[in-house]
């Protein structure tokens, strides 16, 4: 395991995005829909270094599945979504691969007819986009790794760490 971001870079990133995010809904309600449940801790901290009245609500999205690193068909779970009619919503997700997921979340949530949809990931892979779309914001341009830590998982594990790692060729094959 490679270390890519370390606690107080994840901080100061998570940070920087609430300051960025302030700006952009000074004097609105916004309301945070976490995809779980990798954007957990990030949502955690992010809302603690708000300062604008903010919601928070969750929906479940999952495209890996057990110890793949590969893609599987996506499956979302709306079922725990307040009212969004009229609401400023912000997705909030723990990382930017190809943009599958964040399309589809961001498809699903427009039919609650809110009054705005943005977007927000920690980390954003380089090369990888596959769709037109890309987030609003950003904390981090990443390599092309597979990476765990602060709420990103291998096979359910390492979501725990407080820093951003890429697995290396021993880990994923079961020599962690």
């Amino acid at each position: 395991m490679k270390q890519l971001l370390s606690r107080d870079q994840i901080r100061q990133g998570v940070e920087k995005l609430a300051g960025e995010l302030q700006a952009e809904y000074r004097g609105r309600q916004l309301t945070i829909v976490g995809i779980l449940t990798g954007s957990l801790v990030m949502l955690a901290d992010l809302i603690r270094f708000l300062n604008v009245p903010v919601r928070v609500a969750l929906i479940q999205a999952s495209s890996y599945r057990g110890p793949s690193t590969t893609r599987s068909a996506l499956r979302i779970n709306d079922k725990l979504l307040p009212d969004l009619r009229g609401k400023d919503i912000l997705v909030l997700d723990d990382i930017f691969d190809t943009g599958h997921t964040l399309v589809e979340v961001i498809a699903q949530l427009a039919k609650h007819q809110p009054a705005s949809i943005r977007s927000a990931v920690l980390l954003r892979k380089t090369g990888r986009c596959q769709v037109a779309v890309e987030p609003d914001f950003v904390a981090f341009d990443i390599p092309d790794a597979f990476v765990v830590g602060y709420g990103l998982d291998y096979d359910d594990m390492y979501r725990n760490l407080p820093y951003v790692a890429s697995l290396e060729e021993e880990d994923l094959a079961g020599g962690q």
